[in-house]
């Protein structure tokens, strides 16, 4: 599998998973890339803020001044429930932590999911997201 922040060529695109990359210009995202993509779209997205799909997004951002041990089931149900926005994965696990660094704590999330349709390796996929940014 290649790196998930190596941009693919869009004359090489054999996969009927891919997008544009963000911030790429003239590259794509193929397969697990993708689905990374999406995962990090749906959480940088604030629930409602989409007019034409106002349950779309992540409304974790209520529990990012909470205690951690009071947020983490919250946060934990706010992100599954965002990313059942993206229906070609099955979300394995999730886990939230707190990340030091200098200056400040930050929350973060590891999401671990796999196709729903299963590949032949049935690989296993993470995602890792720093809660609160964009």
């Amino acid at each position: 599998m290649q790196d998930m922040d190596t941009p693919v060529d869009i004359t090489t695109i054999t996969s009927t998973h891919w997008q544009p990359a963000i911030g790429k210009p003239g590259a794509v995202v193929l397969d697990a890339q993708d689905v990374d993509q999406c995962i990090r779209i749906i959480m940088a997205t604030p629930k409602g803020s989409d007019p034409l799909r106002p349950l779309f997004g992540f409304d974790g951002w209520h529990y990012l001044d909470w205690p951690i041990n009071q947020a983490r089931p919250h946060l934990v149900r706010e992100i599954i429930q965002a990313l059942a926005w993206e229906p070609r994965i099955d979300v394995d696990a999730v886990q939230v932590t707190l990340v030091d660094e200098a200056p400040y704590s930050q929350l973060a999330a590891l999401v671990s999911w796999r196709w729903v349709v299963d590949s032949a390796d049935g690989a296993r996929y993470q995602t890792f997201l720093k809660l609160g940014t964009a």
